[in-house]
């Protein structure tokens, strides 16, 4: 191990032992039960029995759901590791061998050789990189992006970026900003392709009736933003015959965000009803409390609402499906990560939390969002399968 591999390495082992307790306490939380005991203490997270192919890692359920239309271009096995457990879960459903990735530490006794390593987004692990370089894997970045709010923490540590990027083969950009950054970072070979995740195939997976009237869907909700939504709701309710079906993002707050909703809708004469008990949308609130369900509802929906952007500290979230249903979206100005999407997406209003009553009125009178654009992923999958 060369000396500053091994100076980082150290420094992990210390930092991991300073937050052990930490570790410890939010292995007993819901959202990382399965995540926690698998990263940090390789509990049944076993290094991958098939080795010499090809590695996708991903850190949450979009990066995962983007994979599908690569995977189903690739004729041969792959392994997939994750960071959440979101994205742990929808990998299994993938003809994969799936694990957590270890914290860094346990990679130079856990990584076998691949093929080739295949890294989405802004997943940049240090000690991931060096020692699937040492085994003699290939390593591909892939929609890879640097953020406006994170581009001045990257350039700051430009030294220490150059050492990880040196060892990656190809980047593949999602935008021309994107491609800059990385060769300001000392990236070389660099290709923008644009945002993978406008290569797949958005389906429905059941179909659900429309009830009688409008349908608004608040769509991968974060805490805080459902009660600005659900305050604009009631004041809408007002002079519109509509409903709501409320999405929160993590399936860990459904209860809390549950109560919530029921203050609001005991204090307003609203029902109020889960998902799982009313399919049919009867009530005038529904808390989706169903994970796999949100596409569904987009296709039946007349406004989506999408979370994820009303406050500074989540990026957004993906814009395509409910473009796809044809929904009209609301969503917040603070969108960084989904950026290069939102691009492609026309007809979104771009509010603060306190103006989502008159979007939702103004939505009346415009079009319904739509998406213009397509990506070739035939060069991407020719040079993943090069030997």
């Amino acid at each position: 191990m060369k000396l500053f591999s091994l100076l980082y390495y150290i420094l992990s082992g210390v930092l991991y032992f300073v937050a052990l307790p930490f570790l410890i306490y939010l292995s007993f939380k819901q959202k990382y039960k399965e995540s926690i005991p698998s990263r940090f203490f390789l509990f049944k997270n076993q290094s991958f029995k098939t080795h010499n192919t090809i590695w996708f890692h991903v850190c949450s359920l979009g990066e995962t759901r983007a994979l599908k239309p690569l995977l189903e271009m690739i004729d041969e096995k792959v392994v997939i590791t994750t960071i959440t457990q979101t994205g742990q879960a929808l990998a299994k459903s993938y003809d994969a061998e799936v694990r957590y990735l270890p914290y860094e530490i346990f990679l130079p006794f856990w990584v076998k050789k691949q093929k080739v390593l295949v890294v989405l987004e802004a997943e940049f692990w240090y000690l991931l990189f060096a020692v699937a370089k040492a085994r003699g894997t290939r390593i591909i970045l892939l929609n890879a992006r640097i953020s406006d709010k994170s581009v001045k923490k990257y350039l700051q540590l430009t030294w220490f970026y150059k050492k990880l990027l040196d060892r990656v083969e190809i980047v593949y950009a999602q935008s021309e900003v994107d491609k800059n950054r990385f060769l300001a970072l000392g990236a070389k070979n660099i290709e923008v392709v644009g945002n993978i995740k406008l290569a797949g195939n958005i389906t429905k997976t059941k179909s659900y009736v429309k009830p009688e009237g409008e349908l608004i869907v608040a769509g991968s909700t974060h805490e805080g933003e459902e009660e600005s939504i659900i305050k604009a709701f009631v004041e809408y309710r007002k002079s519109a015959d509509a409903k709501l079906v409320v999405v929160p993002r993590h399936p860990e707050r459904f209860d809390g965000v549950y109560k919530l909703l029921t203050t609001y809708a005991e204090n307003n004469s609203l029902s109020l009803s889960r998902f799982t008990e009313d399919e049919h949308l009867v009530s005038d609130i529904v808390l989706c409390d169903k994970m796999g369900e949100l596409k569904n509802i987009y296709a039946i929906s007349d406004i989506a609402i999408l979370g994820g952007a009303f406050k500074n500290d989540v990026g957004g979230h993906n814009p395509l499906e409910p473009a796809y249903f044809g929904c009209k979206i609301i969503t917040g100005k603070h969108f960084f990560h989904q950026k290069e999407l939102f691009k492609y997406v026309y007809h979104v209003q771009y509010v603060e939390s306190d103006y989502i009553h008159k979007a939702l009125r103004d939505a009346k009178t415009l079009p319904p969002s739509m998406v213009e654009e397509k990506i070739d992923l035939e060069p991407i999958i020719d040079k993943i399968l090069e030997n």
